[in-house]
C-alpha cells in the first residue's frame, strides 16, 4: 500500500515563493503546487530560471506537485480559445522541463448535450491538449467537481488518449452535493492530483461553506484509506480559499492529515 504524499498550494499561504517554502519545509510538507502566472509563468523563465527554480525546490526539499493554470475563460468558451490552448500547451511543456507530470486546469460543467456548440468546443479542446500531453508524457488535470465521479468517468473515456486525468477537489464535490469518498473509486484510472479542502454547513440560508481541513465534513480518514486502497501515486495538496488565516490553516491541515499519511 503506498504512502500518501502530503504537499500545500503555495497561494494559499498568501507568501511570496520563497517564504512560502521556508514555510512549507517547516510544515514538513512534501511537495507545492504553484500558479504558473508571474514569475513561474512559462515565458518568464528561460533555462536558466528553470534550473534555478528546481534547485531552490530542491534546497527546501520541496517536490513541484502540480503547476497550476489559471483561466478567466473555460475550455467550453470559443472565444479566443486557440490562444488559450497555446498557452496551456506552454505550461505543459515548461512543467515537463521542470520535472512535474502534472498540470491543472479548470474543468466546467461536462455538458449534457453532445450536439451543443458548448460540447464541440470543449471535446475539441480535449482532443487537442489530450495528444499534447500524451506526446510530451504530461497529464492534464482537470480540476472537477460540478459533476458526478460516474458522469466523469464516462466523459473521460470517450477519449482515446492516456493524459487527460482529473483533479479531484473534496470540497468542490460537497459544495455541488456528491460524496467525496464515494467518488473515488469510479475515478482510479483517472486521479492525477487531489485538493485537500473541507466544507460544512454554515447555516440554513447560507448552505456549505469552506472551512479548514479537518473542520468541516469530508471522513478524511475514510478518503485517505482509500486513496492508499486505490494506490493513489499523485499528492494531496491542503489548499484553503477562504478564511481569515488561511497560513495557519494549511499548516494545520497538513498536520491533520499526516494522522492518516504519516512520513515515511
Amino acid at each position: 500500500m503506498k504512502s500518501l504524499r502530503i504537499g500545500i498550494v503555495v497561494e494559499s499561504t498568501g507568501l511570496p515563493l520563497r517564504e512560502a517554502l521556508t514555510r512549507a519545509a517547516r510544515m514538513a510538507s512534501e511537495g507545492v503546487q504553484v500558479d504558473a502566472v508571474g514569475e513561474l509563468a512559462p515565458d518568464a523563465l528561460g533555462e536558466t530560471g528553470r534550473r534555478a527554480f528546481k534547485n531552490l525546490l530542491a534546497s527546501f526539499s520541496q517536490e513541484l506537485a502540480a503547476l497550476n493554470v489559471p483561466l478567466r475563460h473555460g475550455l467550453d468558451v470559443a472565444e479566443n480559445q486557440q490562444q488559450r490552448l497555446d498557452h496551456i500547451r506552454k505550461v505543459m511543456q515548461f512543467a515537463a522541463d521542470l520535472g512535474c507530470r502534472r498540470v491543472v486546469v479548470p474543468c466546467p460543467k461536462l455538458p449534457d448535450d453532445p450536439a451543443a456548440p458548448r460540447a464541440t468546443v470543449m471535446r475539441d479542446s480535449l482532443l487537442a491538449l489530450g495528444a499534447h500531453g500524451d506526446r510530451y508524457g504530461c497529464d492534464i488535470a482537470l480540476e472537477i467537481g460540478f459533476d458526478a465521479a460516474d458522469k466523469v468517468k464516462e466523459y473521460l473515456a470517450g477519449f482515446a488518449t492516456g493524459s487527460l486525468k482529473v483533479t479531484y477537489d473534496t470540497a468542490n464535490m460537497l459544495l455541488h452535493g456528491h460524496d467525496p469518498v464515494a467518488g473515488l473509486h469510479p475515478l482510479k484510472e483517472y486521479l492525477a492530483h487531489v485538493h485537500a479542502r473541507d466544507a460544512r454547513s454554515a447555516s440554513l440560508s447560507r448552505g456549505l461553506q469552506e472551512v479548514a481541513v479537518g473542520a468541516g465534513d469530508v471522513d478524511w480518514m475514510a478518503f485517505a484509506a482509500t486513496l492508499q486502497i486505490l494506490e493513489f501515486a499523485g499528492f494531496l495538496t491542503v489548499e484553503r480559499d477562504q478564511g481569515e488565516n488561511k497560513l495557519a490553516d494549511v499548516a494545520n491541515g497538513v498536520k491533520f492529515l499526516r494522522r492518516f499519511a504519516p512520513l515515511m
